[in-house]
């Protein structure tokens, strides 16, 4: 049979098996093109839906604040008559709105119903015989104390309190009025209070009292006895001398040294502990026009001047040298041109409220100088006005009529410029990026700045990627394109493995051995970065100029094992001569050299210890990325510039790296997010303070670790818990822009060296 008469075997593709085959492949790929679909989509999903969650969280701060006339049961409460008679020199009320208290110039104290103004109690203050009131003092707002100065030159110290019982499930809140002091009137001197300061600590008592002719200072010491619990008090008065001062007002701050005159347009300021008596250190002119109002604001260490130009500034001391203290302003708070008629501080943040001719409210925040809100209420001008202590209630007075006033006002002392910029607190010497999220007082200053945190985030992915970068690309790049394949299968799994170390562990490992022992061993570190390179190098050379029987008595490719003895002994030796060169160099002792000679301060646990600990976590992620990036490159690219002449390190600079460097860029931009997003280690190997310093001796905070630290102590629906959403925020964003640029990079380096 010819070859010719031979028919090639037919192939059916069409038999029942290969159309089951067929159809069962594309139900494969459709449900794999689903799923990936699917979990792509569902992971943008995830995201946006995080962002929207962040969001939802983060926008109370920034909502405005409104005031209604107080309401029940959908129905808005009518003003009412003042309860009492004569003129009110003192109103307030207690912690749930619902009981106001009206001091009279007539001495009545009468507690009444805030919702209809019906009399709840009434009591008659112990005024002496023949004398009447000639001032009011208010010592505190959130203690609730007040002082009564009489023209007989006496004094009372009074304390509204209140208790809640509740009788058959019903809250009743009953009040009370304390003396402090006693009921017995206090005498200070022979001449009229018209003017009153009062200051307390724990057991001692000031009272600076007088008129324009003069002042007289009375200083109260209580003493309990431990055994029987008798309270003994002595007192001790002195007059002042003349300060030649037309003062309207008096304050007298807490530590009971310095006293505030505020007369017309000035404030003179009293060192009341001065060597060789009290003395004016400092009179300023605290407005253009005339001072109308003059309070304490929360703590008692700044104070708020109104004038009738319609301006409110805050004013506190602050220390220019070593022994010196000036009265300085802060800030100034301008919202209309009317004339200030009353200000009234919030009982427990840096706020205020201020009330104008015009009948004009305004709520305004110290710290983040923000006005949240600017509304008439009243038609005219009102007589005062009284925030609860909440802060969610007002009343105010008009010819004889009170209004109860709802206020939403949740978050005041947030705005951009207490999270971004540079704030003067209380207490600060100049305006300062301050991260102090709480404190022991309840007259703290809450301190929300964003800066140091996010300082110190990119301050500790930057020590991580300057160490982990170099050592993670070099690795990849020796290991994708110079080593064997045989020794390749085992550096690569090994190293990738160390990604699935928990960084908690690291962190365990950095803080409690790595931050202890690079302190004692300061130098020895130093020593390491410089002495381990040089002797890699120099191992290089030598085994160059090894003979060639020698040298290839070790298989090709596997020669770079021989750098990890060289390794550990160069770092052996050099923590061995490091305590030698430390006490020639450096006195013995590297830290305290730097301390004294260079300024340089150094914490245990710093951005040093982060770097390494945190560079280790980030290594096994670029050099993975990296490696796989290099070996992908195509094959019969790095041979044909090979054969065309080109040498391996001009093949792998030329060709090799620009071909990988979307992969490459990738990597680090994936391990930066990492080192951004690091809580663990950061939160265990440094002393989690938030300041602004380069130094790699000090640490840092990061935003991811100050919200692990915070969020389970902050209380859910606060500014503080708000805030940390906001941080998450910042950290959202940061890595979303971050990536989106990687990506649009990544994108262009393509492109360009695509076609290769």
């Amino acid at each position: 049979m010819s070859i010719k008469n031979i028919s090639a075997p037919k192939i059916d593709f069409n038999t029942p098996a290969q159309m089951r085959m067929r159809k069962f492949r594309a139900l494969k790929d459709k449900l794999a093109a689903g799923g990936i679909a699917f979990g792509g989509i569902s992971v943008i999903v995830a995201i946006v839906l995080i962002f929207f969650y962040l969001l939802y969280e983060v926008m109370p701060l920034f909502q405005s604040a409104h005031v209604e006339p107080w309401s029940k049961n959908d129905r808005a409460i009518e003003s009412y008559t003042v309860p009492g008679s004569g003129k009110t020199l003192y109103l307030s009320m207690e912690e749930q709105a619902e009981i106001g208290i009206r001091v009279s110039d007539k001495g009545e104290v009468i507690f009444f119903n805030t919702l209809n103004g019906s009399v709840i109690k009434s009591e008659q203050i112990n005024v002496p015989v023949g004398a009447s009131i000639t001032s009011l003092s208010t010592i505190s707002d959130p203690l609730h104390q007040f002082a009564m100065g009489f023209s007989n030159g006496d004094a009372l110290i009074i304390e509204h309190n209140y208790t809640s019982t509740y009788p058959d499930g019903d809250r009743v809140i009953t009040p009370t009025l304390i003396y402090p002091l006693g009921k017995k009137p206090i005498h200070i001197g022979d001449k009229p209070l018209k003017l009153l300061g009062v200051s307390h600590g724990d057991e001692d008592w000031n009272l600076v009292g007088g008129d324009e002719t003069g002042l007289t200072q009375t200083k109260i010491s209580i003493d309990e006895n431990m055994m029987t619990g008798e309270v003994e008090t002595s007192s001790e008065s002195e007059a002042l001398p003349q300060f030649n001062i037309n003062a309207d007002k008096l304050l007298l701050l807490p530590g009971r040294r310095w006293l505030l005159m505020a007369s017309k347009n000035t404030l003179a300021v009293i060192d009341l502990k001065a060597e060789g008596g009290a003395q004016t250190t400092q009179v300023v002119e605290a407005s253009k026009g005339t001072i109308t109002d003059f309070q304490t604001l929360l703590g008692g260490n700044a104070v708020l001047i109104g004038d009738d130009l319609g301006k409110v500034s805050q004013w506190f001391l602050v220390r220019d040298d070593v022994t010196d203290w000036k009265l300085t302003k802060i800030r100034e708070f301008t919202g209309g041109t009317q004339p200030i008629v009353n200000l009234s501080i919030e009982h427990r943040r840096k706020g205020f409220a201020s009330l104008d001719t015009a009948g004009t409210l305004r709520l305004f925040n110290t710290t983040a100088e923000r006005n949240a809100l600017t509304e008439t209420i009243i038609d005219g001008a009102a007589d005062r006005i009284a925030y609860a202590p909440r802060s969610n209630a007002m009343l105010s007075e008009k010819d004889g009529q009170l209004s109860l006033w709802a206020i939403h006002n949740e978050h005041p002392d947030i705005s951009w410029s207490a999270l971004w910029s540079k704030v003067w607190y209380e207490g600060y010497e100049k305006p300062e990026y301050i991260w102090q999220s709480s404190a022991s007082s309840n007259d703290f200053e809450p301190k929300y700045s964003l800066v140091p945190l996010a300082f110190g985030t990119l301050k500790a992915a930057f020590y991580a990627m300057l160490l982990g970068t170099p050592l993670a690309i070099c690795g990849a790049i020796y290991t994708a394109y110079f080593m064997v394949p045989a020794m390749r299968r085992k550096v690569k799994p090994f190293i990738e493995l160390m990604e699935a170390l928990p960084t908690v562990i690291l962190g365990f490992l950095a803080g409690l051995w790595l931050a202890p022992f690079m302190e004692d061993k300061l130098a020895g570190i130093f020593v390491i970065l410089l002495f381990v390179p040089i002797a890699i190098v120099v191992f290089g050379f030598v085994w160059a100029q090894v003979p060639d029987r020698i040298r290839f008595l070790i298989p090709e490719g596997w020669d770079a094992a021989l750098l990890l003895p060289v390794v550990i002994l160069a770092a052996m030796f050099s923590l061995y001569m490091a305590d030698g060169l430390e006490s020639l160099l450096f006195g013995g002792d590297l830290r305290l050299w730097m301390s004294n000679e260079l300024d340089i301060p150094f914490d245990q646990r710093n951005a040093l210890v982060v770097g390494i600990a945190m560079g280790f976590a980030v290594i096994p992620t670029i050099f993975s990325i990296t490696e796989d990036a290099i070996f992908a490159v195509p094959k019969h690219l790095s041979y044909g510039s090979l054969a065309l002449g080109a040498t391996p390190w001009q093949t792998l600079t030329r060709v090799v790296l620009p071909t990988a460097s979307p992969g490459i860029f990738s990597a680090l931009m994936i391990g930066m997010g990492r080192a951004v997003g690091e809580t663990m280690i950061v939160l265990m190997a440094t002393g989690n303070t938030p300041i602004m310093d380069m130094n790699i001796f000090e640490g840092m905070r990061t935003l991811a670790a100050n919200i692990a630290v915070e969020v389970p102590e902050s209380a859910v629906g606060s500014t503080h818990y708000r805030i940390l959403f906001l941080a998450a925020f910042v950290l959202f964003m940061f890595t979303f822009v971050v990536n989106t640029l990687a990506e649009l990079v990544r994108q262009r380096l393509r492109k360009k060296y695509g076609s290769l």
